[in-house]
């Protein structure tokens, strides 16, 4: 097996509502090497295989900027000094990457960072300075043009992510939105959309770390003034085990992220075969054949998004399963954790796909 390799990660925690999901994937990643060291922001419950060492600047006992950055330090050049690493990947870290950019550059260890966001800040600028490959799910998730960017898809667990043991039974079909509450995600177009239709709607995540619930407050406004309080369920922060059998008792999923936010969420309804309604183009290699039934014209278009439920819903259960079936395929050959963690590989230790 390839040597060690060194991962900068965000927050290693097995029970994280939202990024629990790093836990299989650096378990997954620690299958192809001999050890796997890694550098956290915060540690919570640890999973890990057993050759992962974990180690936290310690956010979550509460220490103050500072004294992390010290910690940092003192944790990453103790690890250079003491071992060798084949390969350093940054995951959605770019902090990490830019900080260690320089002790990382003198031990001749290749940095790969992974970055899924439209959000541009000079720790990213620094990160791409450093690294040898930037790596996102799909060319448009990568805000910053450059050659050094390789997209490997999404790695979305596809085992978890499955279609329900059964098709689901209600007197109204349930219409679901996985994303936190955001003025980006655009949940209020979903209530306008479907407020003319006889369907159940449930609102899947919670308010921002740090954020307020002003937007939250304007939904459960919005659901009061178009007479749907009824039908709506704000079901917060959720589990992914809870978050995929919300899924498995869906009609139809709806995603109306704009251009540069290329969510997991819509992947992971797709991946349970359920019809997915998708706002931005770079999902276009998913939806196919479907596209003309699912894209939307954008994250505002109440009309487009009342339009297409209304067409999905008047199929029946097996064309609609027909179109979530063909969706899961296409998840699993092109955003599966099973297709994305050799390709990584392949990028950590040569630097191409």
């Amino acid at each position: 097996m390839p040597g060690r390799l060194l991962l900068f990660n965000i927050r290693t925690d097995a029970d994280d509502h939202i990024l629990g999901f790093t836990t299989p994937w650096i378990n997954a990643l620690a299958a192809h090497y001999d050890a796997v060291d890694v550098l956290t922001m915060h540690a919570g419950r640890l999973a890990v295989a057993e050759n992962v060492t974990v180690y936290s600047v310690g956010r979550e006992r509460g220490y103050g900027a500072a004294r992390r950055l010290v910690n940092f330090y003192a944790i990453l050049l103790r690890l250079l000094l003491t071992r060798r690493y084949t390969a350093c990947f940054a995951h959605m870290m770019p902090l990490f990457a830019a900080l260690g950019g320089v002790p990382l550059w003198l031990a001749g260890v290749p940095v790969t960072t992974w970055y899924t966001h439209r959000q541009v800040t000079r720790h990213l600028r620094w990160a791409l300075r450093f690294s040898r490959r930037v790596v996102s799910a799909v060319p448009e998730s990568f805000p910053l043009p450059t050659p050094k960017l390789r997209a490997t898809g999404h790695g979305v667990n596809t085992d978890l992510f499955c279609p329900p043991p059964e098709s689901p039974e209600s007197s109204r079909p349930l219409v679901v939105q996985v994303a936190r509450l955001m003025p980006i995600k655009h949940q209020g177009t979903l209530l306008r959309a479907a407020s003319s239709l006889e369907v159940d709607i449930v609102l899947v995540g919670g308010i921002p770390d740090g954020g307020d619930d002003s937007y939250a407050r304007e939904l459960h406004s919005l659901a009061d003034a178009l007479g749907i309080t009824g039908r709506v369920t704000f079901a917060g922060e959720q589990t992914a085990e809870e978050v995929r059998d919300w899924y498995w008792r869906a009609a139809v999923a709806v995603n109306l992220s704009p251009p540069g936010l290329f969510d997991k969420a819509a992947l992971e309804g797709m991946a349970c075969a359920l019809p997915t309604l998708i706002s931005s183009t770079a999902f276009i290699p998913l939806a196919g054949a479907y596209t003309a039934q699912l894209l939307v014209d954008s994250p505002e278009d109440v009309a487009g998004v009342t339009a297409r439920l209304r067409d999905l819903l008047a199929l029946s259960p097996q064309e609609r399963r027909a179109i979530g079936l063909a969706l899961r395929q296409a998840v699993i050959e092109q955003h599966s954790m099973q297709s994305l963690i050799p390709r990584l590989v392949n990028i950590l230790n040569t630097g191409e796909l």
